[in-house]
Formats: structure tokens, sequence, C-alpha cells
């Protein structure tokens, strides 16, 4: 086991003497004559990967700009024909409902002034016919009222002449 720390040991030791040897601020990498430090090669990696992801990104617009050219180049236009045709049956049919409406309307302007007419003409004639009744009933009155002013009359006239001969048999008993 102390054998396996060892080895262990002595790979910790050689890892932290390459992190010494490339990761220090004095460390110089040399490539294809040009010597570059750390921070340097971080820059020109992010200045190359940038530079990759836009040439991809630029190859994906060309891309779909091309699929798109393809789509309108095959694009075909509807026969929209029938559709004009429905349309044009639907404006007639429209018009024709709008003309039958207005008839309707008018038709119906004409019956209500119509019964208007009656009604107003039911009502005067209502009226009328109410006035002929109340004269009709204060004349029936007048005559009942002179009707019983001569029966009362005629009959005090043969209470009397019965009074009378009622006396009279009275009187003289054997006279009828």
């Amino acid at each position: 086991m102390s054998e396996k720390i060892k080895d262990v040991n002595a790979k910790i030791d050689e890892l932290e003497a390459v992190a010494k040897k490339y990761v220090s601020k004095d460390t110089v990498i040399s490539i294809g004559g040009y010597e570059f430090t750390p921070a340097k090669l971080m820059v020109a990696f992010t200045l190359i990967s940038s530079i990759l992801g836009g040439l991809y990104g630029t190859f994906e617009v060309y891309k779909d700009y091309q699929g798109m050219k393809k789509k309108i180049a095959e694009y075909v236009t509807p026969d929209l024909a029938e559709i004009y045709k429905k349309m044009e049956v639907l404006d007639a049919n429209t018009s024709k409902m709008t003309e039958y409406t207005n008839n309707i309307k008018n038709d119906l302007k004409s019956d209500v002034r119509r019964l208007e007419g009656v009604v107003e003409s039911v009502e005067r004639s209502s009226k009328q016919s109410q006035r002929d009744v109340d004269n009709t009933l204060k004349e029936v009155n007048r005559e009942m009222v002179k009707n019983q002013k001569e029966t009362a009359a005629d009959i005090r006239t043969v209470r009397s002449e019965v009074d009378a001969k009622i006396k009279k048999a009275l009187d003289n008993p054997l006279s009828h």
C-alpha cells in the first residue's frame, strides 16, 4: 500500500511540475516559430473559436436561405376561382336577403299604419257608441222618473177612487 501512495505522490509531483512549467507567468510556448504566453494562447483560442462559431452560424443561415429559396421557387399559388365563385354567390344571396328584408320591413310598416288606422277608427266608434249609450241611459232615466211620477199619480188617483168606493160601500152597505 505504501508503494501505491509513493506512486500517487510521484504523479502529483509530476503534474505540479508540468503546471509550473506551462501555467506560470514566465512560461513561453513556442509554436511554429512564434512564442506565446498562456494568456495569449487563451485569447487566440477564444478568437479562433468565435470565428469558427460565426462561420458555422453563417453556414446555417445560408443553408436555411437556400431551403427557403427552393420553397419559394416551387410555390404554386392556389386556385381561388372556386372561392371567388362562392363569394359571388354569397354576394348575390346577401343582396336578395337584403331586398327581402327591406320588403318585409316595408310591409310591416304598412301593416302597422293600417292597424293604427283601424285602432283609431275603433276608438272613435267606441267613444261615439259610449256617448250614444250614455245619452240613451239619461233619456231612459228621465222617462223612468217621468213614468214613476205618472204611475205614482195614477196610483194615488186609483187609491183615492178605491178609498172613496170603500167608504161609500161602508157608509151604505146596501147600495150596491
